[in-house]
């Protein structure tokens, strides 16, 4: 009885948590972005709409490269609530519910104690990367999920080996496979061989397979996974469906992709941190006896560091470093739950470094907010940037467009920024020199929510430079069905353009992206246009609307009508507006 009314006392304010930052306003706003964002949303939609469950099509075009599991879930969730931004999120945030769920747990089986699992989950909750990539259709939450899932199934079957334990196992690793290709296997199986090597189990496996049932879960593996690689496989003729989902191939410097793996978890990585230095070098020694916490510390950093270490030397996005995130959230909850038992020194130091570097994050957001001019009603957020054309394929490459002109903009979510931090991190050194460490955490996680709240104003006030939702929706009273709707670029750079629009685009030139190389195959559509092409639709009596930068418009006979411009792109046409577009 004890422990249900504990678990009822941690899991309402979690759950409204939840509520507040996943599954409310953020559902609405901002429109989905250009990218992969719109690219499975498209794919999601094309699934919903024309059938075709077996292979993902993007723009019409089959996209094998891309894991099936969130296109599936999205496109399920289009089926049932209608086609929108809303229902696009949806399973994401369902998804981010269980991860907080699955966290509490596996924080409370680690550490023996309630509290850990809550500061857990509080962590995860109040993360940015989570909050962030829990409203972006990309699949490293999905990945991150069942690394988790894997992760306390292993532990489970470590204190008492069970089949239900196997195959829960190998569910995880298979659900994984389905949403990132072997990413979703290699990581947890390569944790739990490191882990085992650590701790000399690796060499005693025989002995301990009997009790850990691996066939099963194997079998339960193969049972998840096979059947659609197998059906995609034959659908392809023999050619190989995904084994990695898509990125982009510019990767981001090492050391800025580590700083990533705490940047993500600001400013609790601090006491992850933390927990490292109470680590014994004697937890990677393979002759010491671990105890319980010993193991479990083991486990999570060999969590984290494999995560890191594997996608160094592979893609390198900011987003990787995802699945380490529960693992470090564990880690720092694990050093709260100690020291609000038994507060130290420590706690209280840190508590200053917050509240000084609070103070000037506080003052600098409010020096922002109060001095940089706001920009009249209307005015294109993009005419106050300094735009770097092609200098955006990194995911935070937008950043350096910013400048002081811009911050006006984003004079509300500053203001809210400094307050919560100005507010939140007072409160914590008032509390935390106190003794009074679970109001100084609470306080720490309040500030965090109202700060994931202004950041996501901002992102929809910047929404035009990521987004052609706007461009989209504008001039959809204006497109008929024969008209024809062109892309001066890669499909990725505009792909929020066929969501939104419900329809085919077609691309210019032929330019390498998201859609090769089965654009080329035999069976695709004609989405490709030359100049010569282009041309020769653009002095004929269909419409066209050409996407483009304004700086890259390419050479046009006859007459070019600019029917709507936002964000930095413009919509070119053969024709002028009929007044049904919003500009």
């Amino acid at each position: 009885m004890n422990s249900l009314r504990t678990a009822k006392r941690f899991a309402f304010p979690l759950l409204g948590l939840w509520v507040l930052l996943y599954a409310s306003f953020s559902l609405v706003k901002p429109p989905l972005q250009d990218g992969t964002d719109a690219v499975q949303a498209e794919a999601a939609r094309e699934m919903a709409v024309h059938g075709g469950w077996m292979m993902p099509h993007v723009n019409g075009v089959r996209s094998p490269q891309t894991p099936p599991l969130l296109v599936w879930m999205t496109a399920a969730s289009f089926k049932l609530f209608g086609v929108s931004d809303v229902a696009a999120r949806l399973p994401l945030a369902f998804c981010a519910l269980a991860l907080f769920g699955l966290t509490l747990t596996l924080g409370s089986r680690l550490f023996l104690t309630p509290v850990a699992g809550f500061y857990a989950a509080l962590i995860l909750l109040t993360s940015c990367g989570i909050f962030l990539f829990a409203h972006l259709l990309y699949p490293e939450l999905l990945l991150t999920l069942w690394v988790t899932l894997a992760m306390y199934f292993f532990w489970r079957s470590l204190k008492v080996p069970s089949w239900q334990s196997a195959a829960g196992f190998g569910a995880a690793c298979a659900l994984g496979f389905l949403s990132m290709g072997l990413a979703g296997v290699v990581l947890p199986v390569g944790i739990v061989i490191l882990y085992l090597f650590y701790t000399r189990n690796l060499r005693d496996l025989t002995r301990h397979l009997a009790g850990w049932h691996p066939a099963i879960g194997v079998v339960v593996f193969l049972l998840i996974a096979m059947p659609y690689y197998v059906a995609a496989y034959l659908t392809l003729r023999g050619q190989k469906p995904f084994l990695a989902a898509h990125h982009s191939v510019v990767k981001t410097p090492v050391l800025l992709f580590w700083a990533y793996a705490l940047i993500w978890m600001t400013p609790w990585f601090v006491f992850a941190l933390a927990a490292l230095g109470r680590l014994s070098g004697r937890a990677f020694s393979r002759k010491a006896e671990l105890n319980h916490d010993q193991q479990a510390m083991l486990l999570l950093v060999l969590w984290a560091g494999l995560v890191v270490v594997l996608y160094t030397f592979s893609s390198r996005q900011e987003f990787l470093a995802l699945p380490a995130l529960p693992a470090l959230s564990l880690l720092a909850a694990g050093w709260l739950a100690a020291d609000e038992a038994v507060p130290s020194r420590l706690g209280r130091v840190l508590a200053w470094v917050f509240f000084v570097g609070g103070v000037v994050k506080a003052a600098t957001a409010a020096f922002l907010a109060l001095r940089a001019p706001v920009p009249a009603p209307g005015t294109d957020i993009a005419t106050l940037l300094r735009l770097h054309p092609g200098g955006h394929r990194l995911f935070f490459g937008h950043i350096v467009d910013l400048t002081f002109a811009s911050m006006g903009a984003f004079r509300v979510p500053l203001l809210i920024m400094a307050a919560a931090v100005a507010v939140g991190l007072t409160a914590n050194l008032v509390f935390r020199l106190q003794g009074k460490a679970r109001i100084a955490n609470c306080f720490l996680a309040g500030m965090m929510a109202f700060a994931l709240i202004a950041a996501h104003l901002a992102l929809n006030t910047f929404s035009p430079v990521v987004s052609s939702a706007v461009l989209a929706e504008a001039i959809k009273p204006e497109v008929e069905a024969d008209d024809v709707v062109v892309v001066n670029g890669r499909y990725e750079d505009a792909s929020a353009l066929g969501f939104y629009l419900e329809r085919p685009v077609k691309l210019l030139n032929r330019q390498a992206d998201v859609l090769a190389p089965w654009s080329f195959a035999p069976d695709a559509p004609a989405i490709f246009l030359d100049d010569a092409a282009l041309g020769e639709l653009w002095s004929s009596g269909t419409r066209v609307f050409l996407w483009t930068a304004p700086e890259s418009v390419p050479a046009l006979p006859g007459e070019a009508y600019v029917v709507g411009r936002d964000g930095g792109r413009e919509f070119v046409s053969n024709q002028p507006n009929n007044g049904g577009a919003a500009f």
